[in-house]
C-alpha cells in the first residue's frame, strides 16, 4: 500500500501496487476525466508524477507524449502504477469537477485616478512636405490634443508603432505613464488593468476598466507551484535545493496569470494587448518568486526580504503577455512572511480601521494578523499549514464539488452539506472546522483534543482511533469519511497558531480582548467558515457575533483599489510604513501562549494561560 497525494485537490489516499493511479483516484473522490474508461484510448487522464516512482511507461502513453513529456514525469492516470509514495498533479483540463476558488471581495467605490493616461488622438498621415517621423508625429498629437506632455517611448511600442498606425488609418488610442508612451490600442479598444492577488494555494485574478472602474471579469485558478509543496516553506527549501527550482517556479507562476489574463480577456472579448497597467499582490515569499529574486534568505533569521518598498516594473521584464510597455506595479511588503497581500487587505477594509481596535486576519496556508489600535499597526506572520484547506487530513480536500462544507452531529445523526449538493467525497475547511467544533459540543473528543471511546461512530484503525462521519453504507460501497486522531492534533495545531498569533498581538498592543471592537476575517477559507465554530474550538477569541465580518477576497479588493487609483498606492505605502512586525519565535511568552491556545473550547488567555468562559 502507497499513500498517493493529488494536486491540487489536497486529496490523499492509499493505493496498492496493482490499482492504476486512475482506480485509486476514483477510490478517493478525485474526480479525473476518463472517456474511455480506463482503457488508455483517449488520453484524458493526464497526470503528472511530481515526485516518486511509478510504472515504465505502456507503448500507448509514448504515443500520447513525447520524450520529453515523459522525461518531466506526464502519464496517462489509467496507465500507471504506483511503485512507492507519490504526489501527483492533476491538471485542470484533466478534472471532471471545478474547485471554488475565492475571488469575491467587498471593493469599496473608487474614484478612478489611474497610473496610465488615456489619449484619443487621430494623426495627420506623412506627406512630401511632413516628414515627421511617426514617433514624433505621435507625441505632438498627444501634446496639442490631449495636453499630455510625452517625451519618451517603450522600444516594444515603437517597434510595433509605424505598422499599428498606418493600419489604423492614423487613429489611436494612447496610453501615456509618467511621461512614457506604454502602449497604443486601436481607437475603439478599451484601456484595460490586470489585478492579481498570488496566493500561496489560489490565483485571483480581475479585469478592470480603467476608465470607469468597473470590473469587467474576475476568476480564481489553483496555484501550479502547489506540485513543488503546498506551503512557502517547501518552496523555499526546493529553490535551496536546486539552482534551477527557483525559475522553474517562477515560469509555473508567470505561465498561470499568462493564461489567467488570456481567459479574462477572452470571456469579454478583447485583447491582451489591452491590458496597458497591471498590480499584483501576494506573501513575501510569492512575491520574491513572481520577480525571480533568492528565497533563500527568507527561511533564515531574521528572514530578511531582498526588497521591501513597492516596485515598478515593465511586465515583459518578468515574463508578462499584455501591452508591449506595461509596467506591473507591486504594493510593499513589510517584514518576514507579511507582505503585499496583507498590505493590500488591510488598504480594503481602510474604512473600518478607524472606530476602535479592529483584528485584522486573511486566513491561508500563511495567516497574517493585524491589530489595528489607537493609530497603531500591529502585525504577525502565522504558520497555519495547509490543514483548513484539507492539506494533510485523512480525508480533507480544497473546495470542490462533493465537498462537505457544512456539518452538524445530532446524537448519532450527522447532517451534513456539499458543495454542489452532490454525494461527499470528503471535507473541505469548513467542514473539517465544523466537525472538530461538533465533536467537541458532542463530548466525543476533550478540551485536550482526546478522541474517547464513547460513540457508535467511533472505530479503531491501525491502532488510532477515527470518527466515521459518513459511512460504507452511507457512501454506496465507497471508503468511509473519517476524521482520525491524528487529523485533530494536526487541526489544533493550525488553529493554536492563528489564535497564538491574535494573543500576542493584544498583549503587544496592550488591550484586552473586551476593548475589540471588531475582527475582520478575509480569505477564501475565512470567507466560508462558521464563526461560531471557530470560536467554539478556540480558534477566536469569544466575542459577541457582531463583532465578526467577513469580508472574502480582501487582498484581491486592495490590488484593485491599488490598480484604479495613485491614491491609493500611496495610501498602500502609508500603511505599510506604519505597520510594526513581531516576530512570533522573539515574544517571551510564545510557548505557553501557543500551548494554551491549543486546547479546544471557549477561553481567554492571560500571561500565558488559559481561562475557561461558560
Amino acid at each position: 500500500m502507497y499513500t498517493i497525494d493529488f494536486e491540487p485537490l489536497g486529496r490523499r489516499g492509499r493505493c496498492r501496487d496493482s490499482m492504476s493511479l486512475l482506480d485509486c483516484a476514483r477510490q478517493c473522490g478525485v474526480g479525473i476525466s476518463s472517456v474511455c474508461g480506463g482503457h488508455g484510448t483517449c488520453g484524458s487522464c493526464r497526470v503528472r508524477i511530481a515526485s516518486g516512482n511509478v510504472s515504465e511507461p505502456t507503448s500507448r502513453e509514448r504515443e500520447v507524449f513525447t520524450p520529453r513529456e515523459l522525461r518531466s514525469g506526464w502519464r496517462l492516470a489509467c496507465q500507471t502504477y504506483p511503485r512507492s509514495h507519490c504526489r501527483v498533479t492533476v491538471p485542470a483540463e484533466s478534472m471532471t469537477t471545478t474547485q471554488r476558488v475565492q475571488v469575491e471581495g467587498i471593493l469599496a467605490p473608487v474614484t478612478p485616478e489611474p497610473a496610465v493616461q488615456d489619449c484619443q488622438v487621430r494623426l495627420a498621415p506623412p506627406s512630401l512636405s511632413d516628414l515627421t517621423a511617426d514617433a514624433g508625429r505621435l507625441l505632438e498629437a498627444l501634446n496639442q490634443q490631449c495636453k499630455i506632455h510625452c517625451d519618451l517611448v517603450d522600444i516594444e511600442v515603437l517597434r510595433a508603432l509605424p505598422g499599428q498606425l498606418r493600419s489604423w488609418d492614423w487613429e489611436c488610442r494612447a496610453s501615456v505613464r509618467s511621461g512614457e508612451l506604454v502602449a497604443i490600442i486601436p481607437r475603439s479598444g478599451r484601456q484595460l488593468g490586470l489585478a492579481i492577488d498570488l496566493g500561496t494555494t489560489k490565483i485571483a485574478g480581475y479585469l478592470v476598466d480603467l476608465g470607469d472602474g468597473d470590473t469587467l471579469a474576475a476568476r480564481g485558478v489553483m496555484n501550479p507551484q502547489i506540485s513543488y509543496g503546498e506551503d512557502i516553506i517547501s518552496r523555499i527549501n526546493a529553490s535551496i535545493a536546486s539552482p534551477d527550482a527557483g525559475m522553474k517556479l517562477h515560469g509555473l507562476v508567470i505561465d498561470a496569470i499568462n493564461q489567467l489574463a488570456n481567459d479574462l480577456c477572452n470571456a469579454v472579448h478583447v485583447s491582451t494587448g489591452e491590458i496597458v497597467d497591471a498590480v499584483v499582490v501576494g506573501n513575501t515569499v510569492m512575491h520574491h518568486l513572481f520577480l525571480g529574486l533568492p528565497v533563500s534568505q527568507l527561511a533564515r533569521a531574521p528572514y530578511v526580504p531582498a526588497v521591501s518598498r513597492s516596485l515598478d516594473i515593465k511586465a515583459r521584464d518578468v515574463g508578462l503577455e499584455i501591452a508591449g510597455g506595461a509596467y506591473v506595479h507591486l504594493l510593499p511588503n513589510i517584514a518576514g512572511f507579511v507582505g503585499a497581500d496583507h498590505v493590500a487587505m488591510l488598504l480594503a477594509t481602510t474604512d473600518r480601521q478607524r472606530a476602535g481596535s479592529i483584528i485584522a486576519i486573511d486566513i491561508g496556508t500563511n495567516t497574517e494578523v493585524s491589530c489595528i489600535s489607537n493609530g497603531e499597526i500591529t502585525a504577525v506572520s502565522c504558520a497555519s499549514g495547509p490543514a483548513f484547506e484539507g492539506g494533510h487530513i485523512t480525508d480533507g480536500m480544497r473546495a470542490a464539488s462533493g465537498a462537505i462544507e457544512r456539518l452538524r452531529v445530532t446524537g448519532d445523526d450527522i447532517q451534513y452539506q456539499t458543495i454542489d449538493d452532490v454525494p461527499p467525497a470528503g471535507l473541505c475547511g469548513s467542514g473539517i472546522l465544523d466537525a472538530l467544533a461538533q465533536l467537541y459540543l458532542a463530548g466525543i473528543i476533550d478540551a485536550g483534543g482526546r478522541m474517547k471511546d464513547n460513540h457508535p461512530r467511533i472505530h479503531r484503525r491501525q491502532k488510532q482511533r477515527e470518527f466515521r462521519l459518513v459511512s460504507r453504507e452511507e457512501r454506496g460501497g465507497l471508503p468511509p469519511i473519517v476524521i482520525t486522531q491524528s487529523d485533530i492534533r494536526a487541526l489544533q495545531l493550525a488553529k493554536a497558531a492563528i489564535r497564538t498569533g491574535i494573543e500576542v498581538l493584544l498583549n503587544t498592543s496592550g488591550i484586552t480582548e473586551q476593548q475589540i471592537k471588531q475582527v475582520i476575517i478575509a480569505g477564501a477559507f475565512g470567507s466560508y467558515i462558521d464563526v461560531t465554530s471557530a470560536i467554539t474550538i478556540g480558534m477566536l477569541p469569544p466575542l459577541p457575533p457582531g463583532c465578526f465580518r467577513q469580508v472574502g477576497n480582501a487582498a484581491g479588493a486592495g490590488a484593485r483599489r491599488a490598480l484604479l487609483s495613485l491614491n491609493e498606492r500611496a495610501e498602500a505605502r502609508q500603511i505599510a510604513s506604519r505597520v510594526h512586525y513581531v516576530e512570533l519565535a522573539s515574544v517571551p511568552d510564545f510557548t505557553p501562549t501557543f500551548m494554551a491556545a491549543s486546547y479546544l473550547g471557549r477561553y481567554r488567555i492571560r500571561n500565558g494561560k488559559r481561562e475557561e468562559i461558560g
